[in-house]
């Protein structure tokens, strides 16, 4: 996601049981280049460091260090496989907010290299918000055409591949979804009118009470876009991928 290294997965989503226990290798990659020494890319927190947006560049001085997404498609599995006891015929690809805005547009652009996806609050649409404009605007330039290339709900409309199962959680107290960065709704919606399968979970809020008084709450606590989240969810994604995987 915007603003994080690898650590943030690694440290906070909770996986490696999940993991260990389905017999999976969790890869878990930065969100960027870092140190490019390029003029500007430490300036916003949404753009540049920590927001590489999972794209190619085309644009300078972007073009250069700025190819996350030919970096995880093609570099990277190669750099794991060539060191780890690896099956490359079985890939899957996941991902968080930006990140899962990646997973996404690797799956839906690669048909059969990876075995599922899922995402965690996905930015699903950002050629219709604000980071996406800014991100891909900037890495891409200004003709808006070019930047359909890198949008989920604009590959899903044209996706022709191999049976894709999809698995999407969204919190729903999560501040982006209400601010209008996310928009799963319009990946839905592409997703059913080319009637490619998709599970969509909307988390809700839970109520505690205390025991001995049941008409009086403590909080309600909600789901948002925080790694709380995420770890709430994590071994059903891990899961989810193990089906695929391991068949």
């Amino acid at each position: 996601g915007l603003t994080c290294t690898e650590q943030n997965f690694i440290t906070k989503a909770g996986f490696q049981q999940a993991a260990a226990e389905h017999g999976l290798i969790v890869v878990a990659p930065d969100t960027s280049p870092r140190g490019c020494n390029i003029e500007g890319e430490d300036e916003s927190w949404d753009f540049g460091t920590g927001a590489g947006f999972y794209v190619d560049a085309t644009e300078d001085p972007w073009k250069t260090n700025y190819r996350m997404y030919s970096y995880i498609k093609d570099e990277l599995p190669k750099l794991i496989n060539a060191n780890f006891p690896t099956d490359p015929e079985r890939m899957s690809v996941f991902g968080h907010s930006m990140g899962g805005h990646g997973a996404l547009i690797l799956a839906l652009k690669n048909p059969g290299k990876y075995k599922s996806v899922s995402a965690f609050a996905p930015i699903c649409n950002p050629i219709q918000c604000q980071w996406g404009k800014k991100a891909l605007g900037g890495y891409l330039g200004p003709d808006a055409s070019k930047w359909e290339a890198y949008d989920a709900t604009q590959l899903v409309k044209s996706y022709s591949g191999s049976r894709l199962d999809i698995l999407i959680d969204q919190g729903k107290d999560d501040q982006f979804l209400s601010a209008g960065q996310l928009l799963p709704d319009n990946f839905i919606a592409a997703c059913t009118e080319r009637k490619i399968p998709v599970v969509f979970r909307l988390q809700q809020a839970s109520c505690f009470c205390r025991p001995w008084l049941l008409d009086s709450c403590l909080r309600f606590l909600g789901y948002d876009h925080s790694y709380f989240f995420i770890a709430s969810f994590i071994n059903d994604h891990i899961k989810h991928h193990a089906k695929y995987l391991n068949a």
